[in-house]
């Protein structure tokens, strides 16, 4: 069943029933300031930092889901309703949302009056802009009144929910004509405000929540807009809202339209105010006039357009299969420049209160973003790398506002350094630019232990290179990639943090799959040590790297697999002696893209392994069998329900790591076949399985051992995004950056049989052209008329076009 369908054109996908699966949300703004919306008006809105500068309240979990947002009530004649259908719930006449790049339109009619609000976050600007258009499509005149509302958040969002003793009293407001502005805390250690405001003269207002919804009300139908009326009320503390009232006429055919803006303001501490008690609100009134007119919104819209196409012409795929080429163009690349801005911290599953940027986490991304924003990448990896600590270890997150290091869950993952190589090395491909690797960094954020990068990454490689345990193979620490993985934890105790209990380091724990990691980016920082003249340390580096290998071949590998790990006992994880946990996902992947086992064959036996034994309709599952009891020298891993997250769910991050094993083999259609299995378009018709949002990518879905088998749950913010990015478009089309120019390599299934590309790489543009209509012959590459040699065009600088043909003949 399909709730919508995709508008290719206008690059949005158009919901078409109110009542989704779950909440289908998308993502406003591309800096600093960012909304989360939902498909019917839910969501909420914060500057920089979800936890700490939340300008409005949304309810986790709460019943009826998706509950607060941003939204417009509509009364006439007794009749209540709003245009995204939330939070009233009225039956439409007819309903609409379109979810596009960086914007969501509502649409919506109920007995002749069309309603639509356009929602986005303007480019440089701290705020969110409404444009809500209103028009008289019936034959009579109308008249209604239009109330707008938003919660403000009383800033932290983790005290908002939960110190009420305090925030209950401390809720301030100011008015000013149509403008509200919400101050509290201002008064004391703040200096920042929020503001929602309308280009409009109001004839009421409200600013308290009890006076407006009832105190036994609900923001399902809130008392005042019941009576149709405004109760002109001003928050002294309780809980401080944002609502204005308009009364309205329209003649039959006529239209109007109002510009609402939900703003941050922030000033220097010694201009706050400019009277007593009284704000300063001189940035506020600076924004405010930029968008005071429809046209000054449209050219707003039109300038947020433009930043995305220019984005997405980095990389676009012309080819017969529709719902792959939409992916690679606009969705799979959108959703990796959301992760880059929000990495874990923020979304309808993660609630932006705890866990910040992820270390891991953000490396991974930045595969994905890398080549549409690289000056930003380079950016990132500085914050990335300035928590790291002098041994080589990390913070396993940090918090982007202060871009430090948290200790929630502190450090001791042992795969964390490795990304760091993986994301520098991915950021010079990209880019050539061996500068980075120069760039002074600080150690744990203390500009007194600086470095250059490449101490940084040296330190990186030593950490594993230093902590092997019994056969040769990494030590898992807390854990690997996988956080549920916890051989060092064997926690008993009910409410225990798995990644937290328990020694970081145990006596023998080792990861199979850090080893993989291991020889994939330690052969690229071998590469990066010898770009750097740096031969006697690139010879050590690949030493290094060769005997980790032998020791996955001697003690990692099961005789048809590779094993998963070691446990703190010694015992095998991931073995045919095995009860449960036989098979695992991740080191079949790992070891062979780093190249392990491809000449003994290996690899060929652990991948058809992985078809035969862990293959489902939905996805790959993580291992087979799911744990069905507890087990302590596991940990979280056997503490999920068999089928669900890391306990035999299909976890999707995963599943892009055998297409690019499958590629590395030269089984195109294999490969593609995993891709397409969790690949979103590929999966919309079947919405009411899925239920998760069809135009990206989800975390988890429900394994096969679930009960809910092929249901997905969260979704946007994963590494899934970048990785298959990273699959189709650098794998399978085979189009990616080299350290000496772009490499073009396709490994294409039968069902493909040619497609064109534009690649823009180092300030040039890379033409393609593939024709694979004899998918069995030798390929042939011809360079701007020439035919040559070898996968990898070198870069010539100074040059901006290349023209390149693939035949297979």
């Amino acid at each position: 069943m399909k709730y919508g369908y995709f508008d290719d054109q206008e690059k949005e996908y158009v919901i078409t029933v109110p009542d989704t699966p779950l909440p289908w949300i998308n993502y406003l703004g591309t800096e600093d300031f960012f909304s989360l919306v939902s498909n019917t008006g839910g969501g909420y809105s914060f500057y920089k930092d979800a936890k700490l500068l939340r300008l409005t309240r949304y309810r986790y979990n709460n019943v009826p889901l998706d509950s607060n947002g941003h939204y417009y009530y509509i009364n006439e004649n007794g009749t209540i309703w709003n245009p995204g259908w939330q939070p009233t719930q009225t039956a439409l006449d007819f309903y609409e949302c379109r979810h596009g790049l960086g914007v969501t339109k509502y649409k919506g009619m109920k007995d002749g009056l069309f309603a639509e609000v356009t929602a986005f976050v303007p480019l440089h600007d701290t705020c969110e802009i409404h444009k809500v258009v209103l028009k008289n499509e019936s034959r009579e005149p109308k008249d209604f009144t239009l109330f707008s509302y938003v919660e403000f958040c009383l800033w932290n969002a983790v005290d908002d929910m939960t110190n009420f003793q305090r925030n209950l009293s401390t809720g301030e407001v100011e008015v000013e004509g149509s403008v509200i502005y919400h101050k509290t805390e201002y008064r004391e250690r703040r200096n920042h405000y929020a503001y929602y405001s309308v280009n409009a003269d109001i004839q009421g207002f409200d600013t308290d929540r009890n006076t407006f919804v009832g105190v036994y009300g609900s923001n399902q139908l809130p008392f005042m807009v019941k009576k149709n009326t405004s109760g002109d009320s001003m928050a002294s503390g309780w809980s401080p809202i944002a609502s204005h009232r308009l009364t309205l006429h329209l003649e039959p055919g006529e239209e109007t339209g109002f510009i609402f803006v939900l703003g941050y303001g922030e000033n220097p501490r010694e201009e706050k105010w400019t009277a007593p008690n009284v704000i300063n609100k001189k940035s506020a009134k600076a924004v405010l006039a930029k968008y005071h007119t429809s046209q000054q919104v449209d050219e707003a819209l039109a300038a947020l357009k433009q930043y995305w196409e220019q984005l997405l012409s980095n990389y676009s795929v012309t080819m017969a299969d529709e719902k792959t080429a939409r992916m690679v163009n606009t969705w799979n690349q959108y959703q990796c420049m959301v992760t880059f801005n929000m990495s874990r911290s923020a979304s309808y599953y993660e609630s932006g209160t705890g866990r910040g940027m992820g270390f891991r986490d953000s490396c991974q991304d930045l595969l994905g973003f890398v080549h549409m924003i690289p000056e930003r990448a380079r950016e990132r990896i500085i914050d990335i790398a300035s928590t790291q600590f002098e041994d080589g270890s990390a913070y396993h997150q940090y918090q982007p506002l202060t871009k430090k290091g948290n200790r929630d869950i502190g450090s001791g993952f042992n795969d964390d350094p490795l990304w760091l190589i993986a994301g520098v090395s991915a950021y010079i491909r990209e880019t050539g630019d061996l500068s980075l690797l120069e760039e002074s960094v600080p150690f744990d954020n203390d500009p007194e232990k600086s470095q250059p990068l490449m101490e940084h990454l040296r330190r990186s490689f030593r950490f594993t290179k230093t902590h092997l345990g019994p056969h040769g193979l990494p030590l898992i620490g807390r854990a690997d990639w996988n956080d549920c993985l916890n051989l060092n934890c064997f926690s008993t105790e009910p409410g225990e943090s798995f990644q937290t209990t328990g020694p970081s380091e145990g006596p023998v724990a080792e990861s199979v799959m850090i080893a993989g990691m291991y020889v994939k980016y330690g052969k690229e920082y071998a590469q990066l040590c010898r770009l750097m003249g740096l031969t006697a340390e690139a010879d050590e580096a690949e030493a290094s790297v060769q005997e980790v290998s032998d020791a996955v071949i001697q003690s990692g590998w099961d005789g048809a697999w590779f094993l998963r790990a070691y446990d703190a006992l010694g015992q095998k994880v991931g073995s045919r002696e095995c009860r449960e946990g036989r098979i695992f996902i991740e080191p079949q992947g790992f070891c062979i893209m780093g190249g392990i086992g491809i000449e003994e064959g290996f690899a060929e036996k652990a991948l058809d392994s992985v078809k035969e034994l862990l293959d489902t309709d939905h996805g790959i599952v993580l291992h087979q069998p799911a744990y069905t009891r507890y087990q302590e020298n596991l940990g979280e891993i056997s503490s999920y329900p068999p089928g669900y997250k890391e306990n035999a769910g299909i976890f999707c991050h995963n599943n892009p790591w055998i297409s690019i094993s499958e590629t590395m083999l030269r089984r195109g259609n294999r490969a593609y076949e995993v891709y397409r299995r969790t690949c979103p378009a590929h999966r919309e018709d079947s919405s009411e399985i899925y239920k998760a949002e069809p135009y990206v990518y989800a975390q988890m879905i429900a394994g096969k051992d679930a009960p809910h088998f092929g249901e997905a749950k969260n979704s946007w913010l994963t590494g899934t995004a970048a990785w298959s990015f990273v699959c189709i478009s650098q794998y399978i089309l085979g189009i990616r950056p080299g350290f000496k120019g772009l490499i073009v390599d396709p490994c294409l299934p039968d069902s493909i049989r040619e497609f064109s590309a534009v690649r823009k790489f180092r300030g040039a543009d890379y033409y393609i052209h593939a024709d694979h209509r004899k998918p069995d012959g030798k390929v042939s590459i011809v360079v701007d008329g020439t035919p040559v040699d070898g996968k990898e065009i070198p870069f010539a600088d100074g040059k901006k076009e290349y023209h390149i043909s693939l035949i297979w003949e």
